[in-house]
């Protein structure tokens, strides 16, 4: 349900009074979220978030509902996780939807501003001890809604979306052929955060101040969560620390290892490494279904679809691992932008032209406003830029013959032809993606090579 001001207001203050808080005064309305809405306000002299659905629509498929994340937030916080502390739940007769409300913490989810902070490696260690804690939390301190992970019925689930979705993206194909193939053995499930990464951590002068973000909690591989943070799009402009973007992958096993006393094991973290690799970019292209459904028409949600291109091109230079020397030893050639032949404006133009309009106005806007104005101006560069790039991609033929395991990365020219694909679409949707700069220099061919 979409809500006014005034209406949470009025809602929160029914919700607020139940607890023996005062009125909320001061809503804002957060800058990002990509599921969840995030609103911060104030009430007796103190900070408060309210989290929120953007519509009940939207949680009729989910695993679980705002109750039992509230319920696992509150577990967290009692076994010494810096989670925050839940104060209130939302009721029908408050009238806004379905979420709850938590106090606010200290500290920045900002991953540019916390991957400048000193003492990266300090915060490293503090995300590893509060991760252990997480996993170590018993299963009789959680609500039984809970899911526990099948990971061969996981990988279903994703190739059942990937068909959905047109079934014609070979590089996501391969993703999850690889993991119908190397699927590990289960091990004892412990508790799950499910998207334990920057953006989803608080930080303030160097050091952890905060864990957000429960929704996607459920037992499983507690290396689903090590490696979910080290995905390449997680580390944001630190792509050379690889773990959370704060430091070494040595340095990160150490820390959880010792606050564990459980081993880590490369191969385990190497499989969920794809497998979340290939979740997030079923997630990205679901985000277009959810903005065509009508359910949440919000600008962030057709644009995230384009992300699908990262997760493609992360994909494949973890995959590219398992094809032969040969294979790996092919360049590929960096596709150069379409020239402009004159006349009238092309489409390309006509969004550059309404981006750097745009841009006239940003100092107009504040708060989730200026945020979507920036995303607007992201949405409008993709347009300017797939006229010049013709990005490729979607290959049904292919991507079928990869899933039945007729085409693999031996096949001659395979991963060359993935390769162009995976560079023409990023260059296209995310030219300044940090994973796009390392794919280029690893597959172009060197000078020595063209002399």
């Amino acid at each position: 349900m979409t809500a006014s001001a005034d209406e949470l207001i009025e809602g929160l203050t029914l919700a607020m009074a139940r607890v023996g808080y005062d009125a909320p005064r001061d809503l804002m309305r957060l800058t990002g979220g990509a599921t969840m809405e995030s609103w911060h306000f104030f009430s007796g002299g103190r900070g408060f978030v309210l989290r929120r659905a953007p519509s009940l629509e939207f949680m009729k498929d989910r695993p679980f509902g705002h109750d039992v994340e509230a319920a696992v937030i509150r577990a967290a916080n009692s076994a010494g996780v810096t989670a925050p502390r839940v104060v209130a739940e939302l009721q029908p007769e408050d009238g806004i939807g379905s979420g709850f409300v938590m106090q606010a913490l200290p500290g920045t989810p900002n991953p540019k501003d916390i991957l400048e902070m000193k003492g990266a490696g300090e915060l490293l260690r503090e995300a590893a001890r509060d991760l252990a804690r997480i996993h170590a939390i018993p299963r009789e301190d959680l609500p039984e809604a809970v899911p526990v992970m099948d990971y061969r019925a996981a990988i279903a689930d994703l190739r059942a979306q990937f068909e959905e979705a047109g079934g014609d993206r070979p590089i996501i194909a391969l993703g999850l052929k690889w993991m119908e193939d190397n699927c590990p053995d289960p091990i004892e499930p412990a508790l799950i955060h499910g998207d334990f990464r920057m953006g989803n951590l608080l930080a303030q002068d160097g050091s952890l101040t905060g864990v957000l973000d429960w929704e996607l909690a459920h037992f499983g591989d507690y290396h689903e969560d090590l490696a979910f943070g080290c995905m390449a799009v997680w580390r944001f402009h630190r792509y050379d620390r690889p773990a959370l973007g704060l430091g070494s992958l040595e340095d990160y096993f150490a820390a959880y290892e010792a606050q564990a006393g459980v081993k880590v094991d490369r191969d385990r973290f190497r499989y969920w490494l794809i497998h979340r690799t290939v979740w997030w970019a079923l997630g990205c292209l679901k985000m277009a279904a959810v903005w065509r459904s009508g359910e949440d028409r919000m600008l962030e949600r057709v644009v995230i679809s384009r992300r699908t291109s990262e997760q493609e091109l992360d994909l494949l230079m973890l995959l590219e691992e398992d094809a032969p020397a040969v294979e790996r030893l092919r360049h590929v050639y960096p596709p150069s932008p379409l020239e402009c032949l004159g006349g009238e404006a092309d489409m390309g133009e006509i969004a550059e032209a309404v981006s750097e309009w745009l841009a006239t106005i940003k100092g107009q806007l504040s708060g989730h406003d200026r945020f979507q104005l920036a995303v607007a101006r992201n949405a409008l560069g993709m347009i300017q830029r797939e006229r010049e790039y013709f990005p490729l991609g979607t290959d049904q033929e292919t991507a079928q013959a990869i899933l039945s395991g007729v085409l693999s990365l031996y096949e001659p020219g395979q991963l060359q032809s993935l390769r162009e694909q995976a560079l023409q679409k990023a260059m296209a949707d995310v030219p300044k993606y940090p994973a796009l700069a390392v794919a280029l220099k690893r597959w172009a061919p060197k000078e020595e090579d063209l002399s």
